[in-house]
């Protein structure tokens, strides 16, 4: 084994080692996520399948197949499991459940795993997190598919980087692929993602996020998949290949490093690890029980309506919902037969109810081969930010569908940063102040507006 090292490798998995292997994380090792359209893009190793088997802890950052792999679980069984604080707490009751030994890790806290590997989590709200691992003086930021923070986070974040001799980003950058991409508008149109040309280079990306941050190397992570089914390999036109990462990359000071390496916390030296490429498969999607031509029974579309319906936030912007499955059309009325906006999922039958029933909709749209039909006008995000947060984040993981189950639901992450949550709700009410009692061009209108930019402006220098 290695006396202080780190390694990355396979989809999102990060080994750390103190002497011997310590921790995990996101072990992907076996199966197909996303109902079989996934399929590694290299192969992991013998040494480092070895390494994951002995490690001691195991961090899952959040229930995406490819991060918490179903399949690979029984792989982690002897394993102490660390969890963030996600509200609802669905994983760790799944997994509690199973007999698995989780524990969940609250939020800025520093963890000791040995002797000179720490860790400390930070939860978001949208159901993803990040892990900050402290190895010996060298720090690594793992943010997997968590977003970036806002400018308090990053304020946080920097200040933790600074007590480090180096520190690593690992974090999903791509042309997009790793979400719902199968979008075609009312006239049957596919609607392409921009292509690289016209998009902002991946790498000016990741010069901006380290920059911003005061990180040294930057690692591609989190995006190492191809797509295997037949129905769903079209889009690997989109995925991301490793010499992507380096498109419009500048830094006089920063770095980027290989995908797959083994990093010598001790000397600081970095060795590639050069796993096989695996080559891309072709597999009919009835080898995954998905056959086009079924269709829903009765029961099925009594399940699929009462699960959109029950998320009262689509009231607030869409008009319908059509399942159409086996060429037949199921449709879902949310505004009294108004028909302006809405969404068409085409989808076979198996993969929907699974997801129906074991609240994963955010599987199907990852996914690929389900066909989502835009009608009526929709923003350039197109599913952000009213569907698939309300759906598949905030209902299927944290319970939340009334705006009484919403108001907790972003209260319990807004309290764990009291102090910022403070100063956004003081400036929030010197706004509203202004806007709602006091007359324009008045001094004390003037006076008030500028407390209200002071206290918005506080908050990213707390």
């Amino acid at each position: 084994m290695y006396d202080l090292a780190f390694e990355t490798i396979g989809n999102a998995t990060l080994i750390c080692y103190d002497k011997v292997p310590v921790l995990i994380t996101d072990p992907w090792i076996n199966g197909s996520p996303y109902f079989g359209s996934w399929q590694h893009s290299h192969e992991i190793p013998k040494n480092q399948l070895e390494a994951i088997n002995l490690s001691k802890y195991c961090w899952f950052s959040h229930g995406h197949p490819d991060h918490l792999n179903f399949e690979s679980l029984h792989l982690i069984k002897n394993k102490q499991i660390l969890l963030p604080n996600h509200y609802g707490k669905r994983i760790f009751n799944d997994l509690t459940h199973q007999k698995f030994n989780v524990k969940i890790l609250k939020d800025r806290k520093w963890y000791r795993l040995s002797k000179r590997i720490k860790v400390l989590c930070i939860s978001h709200f949208n159901q993803d997190a990040l892990l900050i691992v402290r190895i010996g003086d060298k720090l690594i930021l793992n943010f997997n598919d968590c977003p970036m923070f806002d400018a308090f986070g990053k304020k946080y974040i920097s200040k933790i980087i600074k007590k480090c001799s180096a520190s690593f980003l690992l974090k999903l950058t791509g042309n997009g692929d790793a979400d719902m991409i199968n979008y075609y508008d009312q006239e049957n149109n596919f609607i392409p993602i921009a292509p690289i040309s016209q998009k902002r280079p991946i790498g000016s990306r990741i010069s901006k996020m380290i920059d911003e941050l005061g990180i040294d190397y930057f690692i591609p992570f989190s995006s190492m998949h191809r797509y295997q089914r037949s129905d769903s390999k079209w889009a690997n036109q989109y995925a991301t290949g490793l010499q992507d990462y380096q498109i419009g990359f500048k830094s006089e000071n920063n770095e980027i490093l290989p995908a797959f390496i083994r990093y010598d916390c001790i000397n600081d030296k970095i060795k590639e690890i050069n796993p096989r490429k695996q080559s891309l498969n072709n597999i009919p999607p009835e080898r995954f029980n998905d056959y086009w031509s079924d269709e829903l029974n009765q029961n099925d579309y009594i399940k699929v309506k009462n699960y959109f319906t029950k998320v009262k936030h689509l009231y607030k912007f869409l008009d319908f919902i059509n399942i159409r499955v086996g060429g037949k059309d199921y449709m879902i009325s949310l505004k009294n037969n108004y028909f302006k906006r809405g969404l068409q999922f085409e989808v076979p039958r198996f993969s929907l109810m699974q997801a129906i029933d074991n609240r994963t909709f955010d599987d199907l749209l990852i996914g690929n081969f389900m066909k989502t039909t835009l009608y009526g006008k929709w923003p350039e995000s197109k599913l952000y930010p009213d569907f698939t947060p309300y759906v598949s984040k905030f209902s299927d993981n944290g319970y939340a569908n009334t705006e009484r189950e919403l108001k907790k639901y972003y209260n319990a992450y807004n309290l764990r940063w009291p102090l910022l949550y403070l100063t956004r709700s003081l400036a929030v009410m010197s706004k509203n102040s202004i806007r709602n009692y006091i007359p324009k061009n008045s001094k004390l209108y003037n006076f008030s507006r500028n407390t209200y930019y002071f206290i918005k402006e506080a908050k990213t220098k707390i």
